[in-house]
């Protein structure tokens, strides 16, 4: 290990820790102080991942203009009757009813209005908090790993296509979707046995001895009225995913011309189309003040998750591409004697970047070099989900403080926290059950 090398991996530790301190979009911009410093090092920057970033835009645009129209409100309120339609088994229902609407929405963020429900559902039916909340906060990351709409997805999506490879959205679909669903299944069957039960739970009978938390303050409320426009703007997006998928899983739908002069348009192209024109038709209709576009929170989420990939994933491309053979040197032998060990090394890069879409997009490109098939890549891809280790992300702290009666919280020894073991469950019985379905089916 030289000393250039050792100077380069300094940088990217820095950029991290800084931009995981100031948090939000500084993550993003430090990934761009990252690659400056690179380059005064004798590192040559790669090109941005202009394509990634482009398909998130286009699905941000499309999800914003629904937002402002009141359609996630409107999916929000359907997951809300559904959790409480089901109390005593809202450990098992609440977690799948999140996956579906972050798989659909393409954003974990939908989960967000979905916890303070969740908790009051749980605490009324004197069911630990802890158990529901935990699981179904990894089962919104779980999806986004196999959503046709998310920004992981899109920087899988991008590669293959910039590698020529006959794999892409189909393929993604097919090996991630069942594989995800298991491992939130197994993580939530795990956590209807997790923790103490309210009444013999110590810090819950602190906050409730001292008045914090009382059963009558849990009420339903009067339900949000919803704008008329909000169940079309949800249906017209749905609509544009589904069109995603068919283009996706029917290659002949997007062939232009016939016999020798036909041509295929790319699936990222493809997604940006349909994505934008989903956003312009949305806005016609619902009328909707492009002003208020901009400042709807799926916007400004999605904005700084491109300004994330466009930082950290350029950041990581240059940092591998400059010491590519010593890289591949150090995980070549290791990843052809035993290829499910690079998903260890996706994992834990997802710890340090926050981020699905920047893990995949920088590091998939070198799983590919090590000369691990895309079916294998496509099975390891909900390794990326590793950002709940650490249990500092606005998701996992959100979480805990909706969960007012305490159970899910950070323990003693900080990764002893309530996402840990859901996590652990739910990403590596994924990564196991994606890595047979690729083997025996591709």
């Amino acid at each position: 290990m030289d000393l250039p090398f050792i100077l380069q991996f300094a940088v990217i530790i820095g950029a991290l820790a800084i931009g995981a301190r100031v948090g939000g979009i500084g993550l993003g911009l430090w990934g761009g102080v990252g690659v400056f410093v690179l380059a005064c090092l004798g590192a040559m920057p790669t090109a941005p991942p202009v394509d990634v970033m482009l398909i998130i835009l286009a699905v941000i645009m499309a999800a914003s203009v629904m937002e402002a129209a009141g359609g996630i409100d409107f999916l929000v309120s359907i997951a809300e009757k559904i959790i409480r339609k089901n109390p005593k088994h809202i450990t098992l229902i609440a977690p799948f009813v999140a996956y579906v609407f972050t798989f659909l929405a393409g954003t974990g963020h939908i989960v967000y209005p979905l916890l303070p429900v969740i908790f009051e559902v749980a605490h009324r039916n004197k069911i630990r908090p802890e158990r529901p909340m935990a699981i179904t906060l990894i089962a919104s990351q779980q999806a986004i790993t196999a959503s046709p709409v998310s920004a992981a997805t899109a920087a899988m999506i991008g590669l293959f296509a910039s590698q020529n490879l006959n794999f892409g959205l189909a393929q993604i679909l097919m090996i991630c979707v069942p594989s995800t669903l298991i491992g939130v299944l197994v993580g939530a069957l795990v956590q209807t046995r997790v923790g103490k039960e309210l009444d013999d739970d110590p810090e819950y009978q602190r906050r409730l001895a001292a008045g914090l938390i009382t059963f009558e303050a849990e009420t339903k409320g009067d339900p949000k009225p919803l704008p008329k426009t909000a169940k079309t703007s949800a249906l017209l997006f749905l609509l544009g995913v589904a069109a995603v998928v068919a283009m996706g899983l029917f290659p002949g739908i997007r062939t232009i011309g016939s016999g020798e002069s036909a041509e295929q348009i790319s699936m990222p192209v493809a997604i940006e189309m349909i994505m934008l024109g989903v956003a312009a038709i949305l806005l016609l209709i619902a009328k909707i003040e492009p002003a208020k576009v901009p400042v709807t929170k799926t916007c400004q989420a999605g904005i700084v998750a491109v300004i994330g990939i466009f930082g950290l994933a350029w950041m990581g491309d240059t940092f591998i591409n400059a010491n590519r053979e010593l890289v591949i040197g150090g995980l070549g032998d290791m990843a052809k004697a035993a290829p499910w060990t690079f998903a260890i090394g996706l994992f834990f890069a997802s710890v340090l970047l926050f981020s699905q879409a920047a893990t995949a997009r920088a590091l998939m490109p070198l799983g590919l070099t090590l000369g691990i098939g895309p079916a294998a890549l496509i099975g390891m891809f909900p390794a990326v989900n590793g950002y709940f280790f650490i249990p500092n992300y606005g998701s996992t702290i959100a979480t805990m403080n909706f969960d007012r009666s305490g159970t899910t919280r950070i323990g003693k020894y900080v990764l002893n926290h309530s996402f840990m073991l859901p996590g652990l469950i739910s990403t590596t019985t994924a990564i196991a059950v994606g890595l047979i379905i690729s083997k025996i089916f591709f």
